[in-house]
């Protein structure tokens, strides 16, 4: 799950792949603005077929809090 959540930071929004760490923070770290948030947040609705409510998508502070929840909620799903 974080290898391909990785690779989806690295290429889609063209971030060093060595900076992407499960501790590394969004924004902090990264640099994702709102907007590339919420294209992120669409593209893993779309690869993992879930559905992420924007409550809990406000609660993504780093890139282990994404794959917490994408790995919850695919067991779950």
């Amino acid at each position: 799950m974080f290898e391909t959540l990785k690779s989806m930071l690295s290429e889609e929004m063209n971030i060093d792949a060595e900076l992407i760490k499960p501790e590394a923070e969004l924004v902090a770290d990264l640099g994702i603005n709102s907007l590339e948030l919420a294209d992120l947040i669409f593209n893993c609705e779309e690869k993992f077929s879930v559905e992420i409510d924007e409550e809990d998508a406000r609660s993504f502070r780093t890139v282990g809090d994404v794959v917490a929840y994408l790995e919850e909620k695919t067991a779950n799903g």
